[in-house]
This record gives structure tokens, sequence and C-alpha cells, in this order.
């Protein structure tokens, strides 16, 4: 049985000839389809400056409902952000759900967060963005039974009051909940810091390939299946972090985050219910920042992102810009510039060029020496043989001896094996 989706209608308002309009409604209808709506309609406008009541002009008004009863639209989405008034009165003209772009990310984050961690982090952020919008909602409920002169004192606030208290006390709840678990995410980082790996994060714009990158370097250097990561060609696909451990030759290793995708005019409040989550780009050694190179807005769509890793903390971490679906455009791959690879996530070609310049950065603090371990020390050349690129080995008179490449961490635990030759 097909399941009817429900109809929606796009609205922009094109204010003083803004260059990246059109992209905007672009970005907005892939949004919506993201969101499993059907697009019937647009709608556009240019003006001065957004209508105080109706967002769009009151002209449009009459045209739109036109177009509703046209197309049997159930929802309409505007592409900014709408006040609690012009929601309001929008609804009370159309007669028709609305949506602003920041409720519609947000009703994606919805549908896709299936952590708990994400779901707590979606439905605060939900909360915040309902908080100053319950504001005259309730106008004609008056006020409930009580106040002066009664037994039940304080009975007499207006519903609009009490809602107010119920999702302040209940943000509170969620974001209590929501510390335990970035102290249990901090334990595991603490670990994983411990054990001394390199931590590289995958950022961008969303839908620019990131799952795939990653899934095309676990399935190079890590030959299973069960440890890829779910890729679609649609907006925000992930919103869960994802870590895999990259074992290159050489007995290298560094740990792969993949993270949450940005995107224009991203809801504050989802940038900072998502804080937690994304402390992991802010703690990684190295960022690779994946570019859809194939898409005509990706100067603009870099700009997006780096402002939001403004925004948390993170602008200014080594970074490799790695310019994406290459093989889409006409520039040949692979192809490196300076802190630039241009590559093809989904074809693998130039992945392998990509985990060099990675190992140029974050194991340049690898070293080569070569150390003498006492033949009753046997754990410690076990150790190097797990977690170092042992080169050569001789068994000598008073030990084993190895020529490795190592992290300077372990150079300096075991230094006191180290080996130097007399001339």
């Amino acid at each position: 049985m097909m399941i009817q989706r429900e109809r929606a209608i796009l609205v922009g308002v094109n204010i003083n000839n803004q260059p990246n309009f059109q992209e905007s409604m672009e970005e907005l209808k892939n949004l919506i389809i993201a969101c499993e709506f059907e697009v019937v309609g647009k709608v556009e406008q240019n003006l001065k400056a957004v209508n105080a009541a109706y967002y769009i002009g009151s002209g449009k008004v009459q045209e739109v409902i036109f177009l509703i009863e046209e197309t049997e639209a159930d929802i309409l989405v505007f592409d900014n952000e709408l006040t609690p008034s012009q929601l309001r009165n929008l609804e009370k003209s159309f007669g028709r759900k609305i949506m602003d772009r920041t409720s519609l990310i947000l009703e994606i984050f919805a549908k896709r967060a299936k952590t708990r961690e994400a779901k707590l982090q979606v439905e605060v952020a939900r909360l915040q963005y309902m908080l100053p919008r319950l504001i005259g909602s309730n106008l004609s409920l008056g006020r409930q039974s009580g106040g002066v002169g009664t037994k039940n004192k304080g009975v007499g606030e207006k519903k609009l009051v009490l809602d107010r208290r119920n999702i302040e006390e209940k943000v509170s709840d969620l974001n209590k909940e929501l510390e335990l678990l970035s102290n249990e995410r901090q334990t595991q980082r603490k670990k994983r810091n411990k054990a001394g790996l390199p931590t590289v994060a995958l950022v961008g714009y969303t839908n620019a390939g990131k799952s795939t990158l990653m899934n095309a370097m676990v399935g190079l250097f890590q030959k299973s299946e069960a440890k890829k990561v779910v890729e679609k060609n649609m907006l925000f696909t992930t919103l869960e972090t994802s870590v895999r451990n990259i074992m290159l030759p050489g007995k290298k290793e560094f740990l792969l985050f993949d993270t949450v995708g940005f995107v224009n005019k991203l809801p504050h409040n989802l940038v900072k219910a998502f804080r937690s989550t994304l402390e992991e780009v802010r703690e990684a050694g190295l960022l690779l920042h994946v570019v859809d190179i194939s898409n005509q807005n990706y100067l603009q769509q870099i700009e997006v992102v780096k402002e939001t890793l403004k925004q948390i903390g993170a602008e200014d971490l080594p970074t490799i810009y790695v310019y994406n679906k290459a093989d889409l455009t006409t520039l040949e791959i692979p192809f490196m510039d300076a802190e630039k690879v241009y590559l093809s996530a989904k074809s693998t070609v130039g992945v392998v060029e990509l985990t060099h310049f990675i190992s140029e950065v974050v194991f340049k603090e690898y070293l080569e020496c070569k150390m003498l371990i006492p033949y009753d020390q046997g754990k410690i050349v076990y150790y190097f043989n797990e977690n170092a690129c042992v080169k050569s080995m001789s068994y000598e008179s008073d030990g084993t001896l190895l020529t490795i490449e190592c992290r300077e961490s372990d150079f300096r635990r075991y230094e006191q094996f180290a080996y130097i030759e007399e001339y």
C-alpha cells in the first residue's frame, strides 16, 4: 500500500535581490524532499523588506490561497524563520500547517535521530524553538479558576504561563540527561587519548560525501562491510557521530570521526544542542573539510562550514580540504595541491593519496630508531610488533635489535632500550 505524502508549497522572499536567493530556494526544496514531503508548488516575491504581518506582501496572500486550492497542498514552508505573529497570521489566513526553514530542519532531525543522545538533542532544540512561539497562541483561553480571595491561590495563571513553565522544566530535565551522556563521551575520549591514537574528524556541508569517504577508507584499510556507515544521496543522512579505527600500512592507525553535516541557516538552538556531539570535532587533531566540488555553490558552502566551526570553537584546527565528487567535473583526479586533495570517494580514486596526506600531518611525531630489547623483555618486542612499523629485526648476543618507526610517546616510554651504534 502506497503511503500518501503530505503536499508542500515553498515560499520565499528575495530581499533586495540577494545573489544566492535561488540557491537557497533550491536547498529548501531538497530539505522538503529530505523530510519526505511532496513539493507541489513554489511562490517567490521580490521585496525591499519582509512584511511584518505575513512575511510575504499582503497582495501575495490571495495568490497563495489560489495555489493551495489548485494543488491541494497540506503545508506551506517558508525559507526564513518566521516570527510568532507571522506564524499566527499565516495559519489563520491559509488554514494550513505552516513551517519555516528552522522547524523543517528540526523535523528532519527528529525523523533521522536514532540514538538516545541524538533524540534528546533534537527535542531540546525543538522545545527551545517553541518557547517564544507560545506567545499569543492561547489568548482566547483566558484565566483558569482561582486567584485573589480563593483557596486555590496561583491556579489562575494563564495556560500560556503554565505551558512555558512546563517546557522550561522539561528542557532542564533533558539537559541534565544530556550532561550525563556528555560525561560518558568525555570518559570515552580520555580512554582514546590515553591510547595515543591521532584523531581525524570529517566535517562539511550536508551531502558533501563525508559518510561515503569514511566508507571508502574503511573499505580500503579495514576490509569489513560491517564497519561501514549508512550513506544516502540525501541531506542529513548522518546525525550520530560514528568513529572507525583506520589502520594504514606500517601499523600506523588513527581514529576517523564522521559528524553531522552543516547547512545554511542551521538553527542556532540545534548547533547548541549538538554541542557535546560536535566536541569530537573540536578535540580532533586534524579536520578533513569535505567539499562537493560538483556543486556550483561550493564556495558559499565552504563559508557556511567555516562559520559553523567558528561557533563551536574549531576554526583554528589543522585542516585538509577534500574536494569530493571531482569525477563529476572536468578536473583530473587524483590531484593534490598544498592543503587540498581532489578525489572521488564513491569510486575511491584519490583516497589512498589522501591517506598519505593525512599521514604527513598526524604522524609527523613518528620517528625512526633502533631498540635493543633484552631477551627477558619479550613483551616489549611484542608491543612494538603490534603498535609500530618494524623495519628489521636481528638477534644479538644481549637481546633483540629492532629498527622501528614509532610514536614519539612510545620512544620516550622505552627510551632506556634505545640503541646507539658505535663507530
